[in-house]
């Protein structure tokens, strides 16, 4: 995969893409990741890229050329329903997803990130300052996301955020090729309680379950913890959903006990 993150502060990335996993899948060709700093696309020789607001008010827009610029140059096109190929142009699936960082857009999810890591190329757009000219929401941009309901000082962050719940879902990237399968929020259910040695600490005890060599057994543990932990943390996970018989089993089971319980 190739990513493209076009920002006005690329250093702010370098210890996040450089570092850990991220670094580990760069340095193995396993993921492209390149930092444009849009400010070289500027049309001017102060390298602006944001203006004051049509109608006045506070804080700067950034400005729709350079934006435009930058990722023309990464995609062979500016035009958000087709992409120019030789002899004519292409339908929009051709072309990479160009992915706009703001509060406004589709809250940042799981099943989001297995969408983008199904593409073999992202342009992220980590806009600044108070916000975008909306025609490159309009014609540029596939998609907006957000991270989350609140308020941050540039789209720099999010993009990290995408760009690392993304790339650790290619594969061979997590060496284990298990581990993005067994993930928080990948079935819908948040993961089960996780424990290694010793077997005791401070009186405290790993379940005798994980410790008795029986796979089938831990397997069944580890559903149903998954499905207590999601019902005790996140109970809006499981409505509507479908369940097989044995995990509508394992979910009363955890009912009943989580009722006696408490």
């Amino acid at each position: 995969m190739r990513i493209d993150i076009v920002t006005i502060f690329p250093e702010m990335f370098e210890g996040v893409i450089n570092n850990s996993i991220l670094g580990r899948a760069r340095r193995e060709g396993l993921v492209e990741i390149n930092l444009i700093d849009f400010r070289a696309y500027s049309n001017n020789k102060h390298n602006t890229v944001d203006d004051t607001p049509y109608g006045g008010g506070g804080g700067m827009v950034l400005k729709p050329e350079p934006i435009f610029s930058a990722v023309e140059e990464l995609t062979g096109s500016v035009r958000a329903g087709t992409v120019e190929v030789e002899g004519g142009e292409a339908p929009a699936t051709a072309r990479p997803r160009v992915i706009l960082t703001c509060p406004q857009g589709e809250v940042f999810s799981q099943a989001k990130a297995l969408d983008f890591a199904s593409e073999e190329h992202l342009v992220i757009i980590a806009g600044h300052y108070e916000g975008y000219d909306e025609r490159i929401r309009q014609y540029l941009v596939t998609d907006e996301i957000s991270i989350g309901d609140y308020v941050l000082t540039g789209g720099e962050i999010p993009a990290m955020v995408i760009v690392d719940s993304v790339t650790r879902l290619l594969p061979g990237v997590l060496g284990n090729d298990t581990s993005a399968v067994l993930d928080s929020f990948r079935e819908g259910l948040l993961e089960y309680p996780h424990y290694t040695r010793p077997a005791e600490f401070r009186g405290w005890k790993v379940p005798d379950v994980l410790l008795s060599g029986h796979h089938g057994n831990v397997e069944r543990w580890r559903r149903k913890e998954s499905f207590r932990r999601t019902l005790v943390r996140r109970p809006d996970l499981l409505q509507g959903r479908e369940l097989s018989k044995e995990d509508r089993k394992l979910l009363d089971e955890v009912m009943r006990e989580e009722n006696q319980t408490n």
